[in-house]
This record gives structure tokens, sequence and C-alpha cells, in this order.
């Protein structure tokens, strides 16, 4: 066969390779798929967005993290990470007040990272639209493979300090030798590069580990027809979910009438070790709520 082109990982490639590969190795993946008639729930969101433009306007993505959350503070275990010895059958999980969200984003360069979206539960859908924009918006000063680099380096030395000299000498040889080998800044660059003011640009605490994972796959590809299968859970998270595109389909009301509604599909996965399905309930009937009676979004403003 013809090679056509050899590509090295860069450190982007490297962190999303490392960390699925961990997810898939120890997690036991366990999943369902939640089907929302979302055409009320977008109305009312176009009703709230009249007369708004620009960066004031409230996205979907905005409204259906908004939504989550409600279900997240309804099923508060959600927002856990688990610690599990296999060899002595130990674990336990860390339950956390603040939720911290972990969003994948595409950026203008076509560059992917997750971002740390910290304290959703406690912001309005303004505040989040704030933030998820300011956050944008410092994006465009960064230089993303730097400031992987601070995550990378604080995970390597966190990994020592925690006994795992093995994992932390084989990570210095796989990101400091040969063709392999992660180009960060130096000397003038790196003065200049840190010299701008945190404020304006993405630091380690944008993208650090947050408490749950919530990708909005629809918002890659809006006439995207289908729904997410399976993503993978980032350890030591218990879960990870994705929000499909809103899609025109025949539905049936309470009266068995067929109409055309507008469907989202919101995929869950989580780890059988920390949770059985019949926990997430109260997270279902949360955000059933919700779609059921959406005039209560205009509250969240």
């Amino acid at each position: 066969m013809k090679l056509i082109k050899t590509e090295h990982f860069g450190i982007a490639r490297k962190i999303v390779s490392n960390m699925t590969s961990e997810s898939w190795e120890a997690i036991p993946h366990a999943g369902f798929t939640y089907e929302a008639d979302v055409s009320g729930f977008l109305d009312v969101i176009k009703e709230i967005n009249q007369g708004k433009t620009g960066v004031d306007k409230i996205s979907v993505n905005t409204a259906m993290l908004r939504v989550i959350v409600e279900g997240i503070k309804a099923c508060p275990i959600m927002n856990s990470h688990i610690h599990f010895n296999r060899k002595l059958v130990r674990g336990r999980l860390e339950t956390f007040e603040n939720i911290d969200i972990s969003m994948p984003v595409t950026f203008e360069n076509g560059e992917m990272m997750t971002l740390n979206m910290h304290d959703m539960g406690s912001k309005t859908m303004t505040e989040i639209n704030a933030a998820i924009h300011d956050t944008m918006r410092r994006a465009k000063n960064t230089n993303m493979d730097e400031v992987m680099y601070e995550v990378s380096l604080d995970n390597t030395l966190t990994a020592l300090k925690h006994g795992k000299i093995g994992q932390t000498v084989c990570r210095l040889i796989g990101s400091k030798t040969g063709k392999h080998k992660v180009k960060n800044l130096s000397g003038r660059a790196k003065k200049e590069y840190y010299a701008i003011p945190e404020t304006e640009r993405l630091t380690k605490h944008d993208i650090e580990q947050g408490t749950i994972t919530v990708s909005n796959l629809g918002s890659l590809w809006r006439d995207w027809h289908g729904d997410c299968a399976l993503l993978e859970i980032i350890p030591p998270q218990i879960v990870a979910m994705a929000i499909s595109a809103a899609q025109k389909t025949p539905m049936v009301d309470e009266n068995d009438n067929i109409y055309i509604g507008r469907k989202m599909t919101l995929t869950l996965i989580f780890d059988h070790r920390a949770v059985d399905m019949g926990l997430l309930i109260p997270f279902v009937k949360k955000i059933d709520e919700v779609f059921k009676s959406p005039e209560i979004i205009k509250e969240w403003i």
C-alpha cells in the first residue's frame, strides 16, 4: 500500500489519546439515550431572543447547559468523581457542590480543546452565555500547545507525588525525545506570551478537569440526522453526555395524534462501577419537566 503522509501526534492529540485510552481500559461504560420534543423549548428560546443581537442572544447550547444543570441538581451523584482500587476492591465517590462542566469546543482555526466551564450551577443563562463568549474571546490570544503543556506538566507532577514514578519517566521520554518531542515556547517568545494578562488568555484553570462532561455534537453540524451512539467518560468523572442536533420527525401526542415535532436526543454514558441507571432517573424526570413546560426557562435568564 502507498503511504501518503506520516504525522506525529502533537500535544493536543497526545492528551486526548492518553485520556481516552485510560477511559476504555479502566471504565465499564453503560448508557442510554433520552429523546425530547424540543419544539416548544426552541420556540421559547426564539421568543427570549427577540430584539437581541450578537453575543446577547441566548444560544441553544447555553439553554441546554442550563437544563442539564437543573437535572444534575436533582441528581447530584452525577457530579462525582470515582476512586477505585481494583486489586484491593476498594472504592469511593466524591460528590461536588460546584458543577464544573468540561465542554469540548472547536475554535475558528479548527483546533479542539475541552474547556472547564466553572460553577455552572450558580449561573443564569445570561451569565453562562457571557462566560462562554468570554472564554472564546480569550482563546484567540492563547497558544493552545502552551496551555496544554501547562496542564500536562501539572498532571505529570501530580502523578509523581502519588508515587507513579514509572509513568512519569515514560511521559518525560515520550514528550522530550526524538520526533515525538513536544515543542513549547522558550526565550523571548515565552516571555512575550506570558506577559499577556491571564484575563486575556486561557490558562490551565480553563482546561483542568471538570466534574462532568457535556459535548454539544449538534453544534458541529446542525443538519446532522442521527444520534450519538457512544462516547468516553474522562476519569475520574463518572458521567459524560452528548447533545445531538434538533431534527424534524413524526411524533405522537398523548391523544395518539401524529404531528411533526423537533426531536433532540441526549446520550448519557455512565461508569457502571459508580452508579446504576436507576440512580439517574431523577435527572431524566427533571429535564422531562422542563421540556414539557419550557416557559420555565424564562425564569433562568
